[in-house]
């Protein structure tokens, strides 16, 4: 699946899409050069399931959690900081993408082979102004 965003007004839309395609799955791999909007993206995601709370980049925690509405969570990871993916671990990476929460993981090039097979990827690529979010298999 291809989706094109022309401007940021486009994302909110684009994020109810990717959500009704997904089916079941929880587990959102976003991967995209520097600045190509995977964190602007993530915080209309969590817009569109009713997060309340504000939404950052983890940058630092490497994981943020947020609520919804009705009080389910929904975790953010920015894997940028990890040397190894074994650093995962020690967050408890494992318990997070296993709890069937929405999860969505920003540079999960750098976790190595941690990904659930069932995991979205998600390649977030610059034309021009647009911003193209090509989904398929991790």
């Amino acid at each position: 699946m291809k989706l094109r965003a022309d401007s940021v007004n486009d994302l909110q839309d684009l994020a109810r899409k990717m959500l009704e395609s997904s089916g079941d799955r929880r587990v959102f791999a976003f991967s995209g050069q520097m600045g190509a909007g995977k964190t602007t993206f993530i915080k209309a995601l969590c817009k569109t399931l009713g997060v309340t709370d504000t939404t950052s980049s983890p940058t630092f925690a490497l994981v943020n959690e947020y609520r919804t509405k009705n009080g389910e969570p929904v975790y953010h990871f920015d894997c940028y900081r990890l040397r190894k993916p074994e650093e995962a671990f020690d967050i408890g990476f494992e318990e997070y993408v296993n709890s069937g929460s929405y999860c969505f993981i920003e540079w999960p090039e750098m976790l190595g082979d941690l990904l659930p097979e069932d995991a979205v990827q998600v390649n977030i690529s610059l034309e021009g102004e647009a911003r193209i979010f090509e989904l398929g298999d991790y």
